[in-house]
């Protein structure tokens, strides 16, 4: 198969389209699942372009859409996998199927809980799960035993697990309660079962553990098995810096973006309709606050209670019928 050296790297291609992460696409790659062009591709070193045409699983490739980003609320019992060799109930199992295709940034373990970020984009995955993005992640554990503060105090400077120091570890005694101690844990590795390991070291066994933030994102008030997408707002704020993110589209020129402010002299386009001034309802003059309504004009004299344009009330001489008097007895002229 001819490699173009001008496109993108087929692992990441299908990272970006939501296929899997990169290392998963590698062993897509090795397993023959991956066709370009009707040809199945046996390495991943390989590029495509826009031009080419990929299958999984003989399948087309979506277009690449645009990072999205979830907060799921993961329940404890769940497996953070798409399948298990045991047969046990996913994460992804349970998640809503207009949803599509989604990856986990990172894992919890079965009978951990808590936020777990979900995203299409297999690139915005593997940058947040990087050491060197230095998100922090947040946990409260509820540990089995006895502890000081002096205690967690020494896992400040990380713990060895399977031979490898891991880093700072920062725990802050919360409170206990009889022979249970609520601790929370701050780290920025997630290396397999860490926290659990981190306790076991101070004898503490972990009854349960909840993350409660990843880097920016917060489980909140996030029900168990509700999910949540960040806006795209939000998104390009805080990830913008890792990966590409398309522009949004620009809103063409005259788009009306809101309904005009009371008192201003746009408010004066109520009073119009089609294009033509309504007679009834003359439009005000003046802007702003100096705004105006034109007087009616009065046909006849002014009724009972009426009175003058200056705001003076006036009373009118005559004897006539239904008119007011200026309140002196005028007497009968002779």
């Amino acid at each position: 198969m001819e490699f173009n050296p001008d496109g993108e790297r087929i692992a990441k291609f299908l990272a970006r389209s939501g296929v899997a992460s990169r290392r998963e696409s590698e062993k897509l790659i090795e397993a023959g699942r991956i066709k370009v062009n009707g040809k199945t591709l046996t390495t991943p070193a390989f590029k495509v372009t826009d031009k080419d045409t990929v299958l999984f699983d003989n399948n087309p490739v979506a277009d690449k859409e645009p990072p999205r980003l979830w907060r799921y609320h993961k329940p404890d019992g769940l497996v953070t996998s798409h399948k298990d060799e045991k047969g046990r109930e996913t994460v992804f199992d349970t998640l809503p199927k207009e949803l599509g295709r989604v990856i986990s940034v990172g894992r919890l373990d079965i009978t951990s809980e808590g936020l777990l970020l979900l995203t299409n984009d297999g690139e915005l995955a593997r940058q947040l799960e990087l050491p060197s993005t230095a998100w922090q992640r947040k946990y409260r554990v509820r540990a089995y035993g006895h502890v000081t503060q002096h205690d967690l105090d020494s896992l400040k400077d990380g713990i060895k697990i399977d031979g490898i120091k891991t880093g700072p570890i920062e725990a802050e005694l919360e409170r206990q309660k009889g022979d249970n101690a609520w601790i929370a844990v701050t780290l920025r590795e997630g290396k397999n079962r860490e926290v659990r390991r981190a306790m076991e070291t101070l004898k503490l066994h972990v009854n349960r553990l909840i993350r409660v933030s990843y880097g920016p994102f917060q489980l909140g008030n996030l029900g168990k098995g509700e999910i949540e997408e960040v806006k795209t707002r939000i998104l390009r704020e805080q990830v913008g810096h890792l990966i590409d993110m398309p522009e949004p589209k620009a809103k063409p020129q005259g788009q009306r973006m809101g309904k005009p402010k009371r008192g201003t002299h746009a408010s004066a386009k109520r009073f119009a309709k089609d294009g033509k001034k309504d007679e009834a309802k003359p439009a005000p003059t003046g802007r702003g606050k100096f705004a105006h309504k034109p007087a009616k004009k009065k046909s006849g004299g002014a009724g009972y209670g009426g009175g003058s344009s200056s705001g003076r009330k006036m009373n009118f001489k005559g004897g006539g019928k239904g008119k007011p008097t200026s309140g002196k007895p005028t007497g009968r002229r002779k």
